[in-house]
């Protein structure tokens, strides 16, 4: 077989790669061992095919503006637009006691989102609003975003990924007092078909003590 070629194995389609083979999961389509080939190897391989596509397309690999593209749009994809894929990418969550006994809502909202659409892959912007209540320990601000970003930088529907936060910051805080709330434009629905350019998607995800009714209205209220 040659890298990247799909093959299909016990009924399931599958990509053997530098002699793994990638069955698909049930997460988003990933690949569950996608992880073992190296960063290095990935751009390798996204340039050449990038390149195929290109001369497919009609463009002049020799143009000075173009030559380069195929291994930039490869660094990216790996480096860049899609490294959440990658499980070494998820970031380590830093937790502190809760010594202040601070017992209200903690929300960070306006969180920039950028991720792709994986029925087209075009981006998808957006922000995102999370809180929590403490369940005795409190979550460093930054990794909020990190949680964010690092779900975002992979092929997505909004659905999936909000309620991929909201499990990760469940998981990390041990609290099921967890909301999030995403409001984004999809450029699949801006920039191709219908050409809307208004619309924006909102997607949730409310968990313990945010289904109360006065909880939820006092974290909406914040966000708006």
């Amino acid at each position: 077989m040659q890298n990247g070629t799909l093959v299909t194995v016990n009924g399931k389609h599958a990509a053997e790669t530098n002699g793994y083979h990638l069955e698909s999961t049930s997460e988003g389509g990933i690949h569950k061992n996608g992880h073992l080939i190296d960063d290095e190897t990935k751009i390798k391989m996204i340039s050449h095919h990038f390149r195929q596509i290109m001369q497919i397309l009609g463009l002049d690999l020799n143009d000075d503006s173009l030559k380069d593209t195929p291994d930039r749009v490869a660094k990216m994809y790996v480096k860049e637009a899609f490294s959440g894929l990658n499980p070494n990418n998820k970031p380590d969550i830093s937790l502190f006691e809760n010594s202040y006994h601070y017992n209200e809502m903690l929300v960070e909202k306006n969180i920039t989102l950028y991720s792709y659409c994986e029925h087209h892959f075009v981006p998808i912007i957006g922000k995102a609003h999370v809180a929590y209540l403490s369940s005795g320990r409190v979550i460093g601000l930054s990794k909020i975003n990190r949680i964010v970003q690092y779900y975002g930088r992979r092929p997505q529907v909004q659905e999936r990924l909000t309620e991929q936060i909201a499990t990760a910051l469940k998981k990390a805080l041990n609290t099921d007092d967890v909301a999030v709330v995403i409001d984004a434009a999809h450029l699949c629905v801006a920039s191709r078909g219908i050409c809307d350019v208004n619309s924006t998607t909102v997607t949730s995800h409310y968990s313990g003590k945010f289904k109360d009714v006065e909880v939820k209205k006092e974290f909406l209220s914040y966000i708006k």
